[in-house]
């Protein structure tokens, strides 16, 4: 007969190994909105920058005739592509579609933002470097379980 005696009770341990293992697991369901706060918080200060650009299309032409170096670029392509990179880059970063390369596309784009502009001051540096550590972050992470390449992988390659 198997009864309830008083030799089978188990107390619930309040150890602080027992709380530091259910903190790690409480933090382990948390990092995949850690991984889209991350996404999107780098992926709108490149967005803000692309809206700043086609709203004032004129000056953007003018900062990248005479203000940036864009190495090996004519002024007005550099802009384009600069401005487009700014505008579809955050976009995929933000949803996690393709979200390595996009990360990596903006880390570069930053990279060359630094270089071109030697006026930045440290505070630009600064700000710069701490979107290329997100952005790195990103890449060697992956884009996490929310984002849509997490939600296409298997719809599209069974598993």
């Amino acid at each position: 007969m198997n009864t309830l005696g008083i030799n089978d009770y188990k107390p619930v341990s309040r150890s602080p190994l027992n709380y530091l293992t259910k903190l790690a697991y409480m933090l382990n369901r948390a990092s995949p909105f850690g991984d889209l706060l991350l996404r999107c918080w780098v992926a709108y200060a490149f967005w803000i920058s692309g809206l700043l650009k086609v709203r004032n299309w004129d000056s953007t032409l003018y900062l990248f005739e005479y203000e940036y170096a864009v190495p090996l670029l004519p002024p007005e392509t550099a802009a384009i592509l600069g401005t487009a990179i700014e505008l579809c880059g955050p976009v995929l970063l933000a949803l996690g579609w393709r979200g390595r390369s996009a990360a990596a596309l903006l880390f570069l784009f930053n990279i060359v933002a630094v270089i071109s502009y030697p006026e930045l001051g440290s505070a630009g540096i600064e700000q710069h470097k701490v979107w290329g550590v997100m952005l790195l972050v990103c890449i060697l992470h992956g884009p996490g379980k929310c984002s849509l390449d997490a939600w296409l992988k298997p719809r599209l390659f069974c598993g």
